[in-house]
């Protein structure tokens, strides 16, 4: 496959190869209006991401007839080094970027409704931006960083396949794709008086991957026009909750609602899940 058509095939709104070496966002069929699709073109070899659905960079290498075929295993071997040097960078930039953050308010908490929330927040170029820290099995691997007005970016190359921020209250398993939807459905909880572990899984395709490693739980699901939440919510094969409206998520209806209508509505949900003992 040509390397258009391997961006394409993933989603990403692509007529061109970028300028070598450096990595490039661009919009996706998924979100449009976004630019969740990164990609680093390298000549013989190229990394490809579509955040919102892929949890690992993907790594598209010329066909072979195209490369002289002594030299395709090299090239093979050269993008799999470069894939984890990008890994590593990213996990140690990650490491710095926390160690600069101070812990306070931020804008896009406040936009989503919790003004008295605080977060891990760096100073950059004139900016805040709020940094959501991204570990596998307590192994930090990159972070989300979401600015002023609420954009969103990971760290170019870092691991996401099966990277999560947690909220444990040693209660049910909750997946949820947003860091604001998690912080809805734990003040709804809490409302509620019922505890909680919940998984910020940062894309749809990871909430797969976090729901493989655990037995049982509930899907927050986003209703997204493509239909890609309710879409991975029945895949896992867990009871869900969505929003009955189009192009919202859980924070949404928690705005929208009120945090006692949103409780009330995702008690239907919760109900369904096992009682938890001791």
């Amino acid at each position: 496959m040509d390397f258009i058509s391997f961006c394409q095939d993933r989603g990403i709104i692509i007529q061109a190869p970028p300028p070598l070496g450096i990595w490039k966002r661009f919009p996706t069929t998924d979100h449009p209006k976004k630019r969740n699709g990164a990609v680093k073109f390298m000549g013989d070899y190229a990394f490809v991401q579509n955040h919102a659905l892929e949890t690992e960079v993907s790594v598209w290498k010329g066909e072979a007839s195209a490369i002289k075929r002594a030299d395709y295993r090299v090239v093979v071997e050269k993008a799999e080094y470069e894939r984890q040097r990008m890994q590593h960078d990213a996990a140690t930039k990650a490491a710095v970027i926390l160690k600069s953050c101070m812990f306070g308010n931020h804008p896009y908490l406040k936009a989503k409704g919790f003004e008295d929330e605080h977060g891990n927040v760096m100073a950059h170029e004139g900016k805040h931006l709020l940094v959501i820290p991204m570990r596998v099995e307590q192994r930090l691997v990159g972070c989300q960083l979401i600015d002023e007005e609420g954009g969103k970016k990971f760290l170019y190359g870092q691991t996401s396949s099966g990277a999560e921020f947690v909220f444990n209250n040693k209660g049910h398993h909750i997946l949820c794709e947003g860091y604001a939807t998690a912080l809805s459905v734990r003040a709804a909880l809490k409302q509620l008086k019922r505890r909680y572990t919940i998984h910020v899984c940062f894309s749809a395709g990871n909430m797969k991957k976090i729901a493989s490693t655990l037995k049982e739980g509930l899907v927050i699901a986003d209703n997204d026009a493509s239909k890609t939440g309710e879409r991975v919510a029945k895949e896992i094969g867990w009871p869900y909750w969505m929003s009955d409206r189009e192009g919202e998520d859980a924070n949404d209806a928690h705005q929208r609602l009120g945090l006692f209508k949103f409780s009330m509505g995702l008690t239907g949900s919760l109900n369904m899940l096992r009682p938890i003992y001791g």
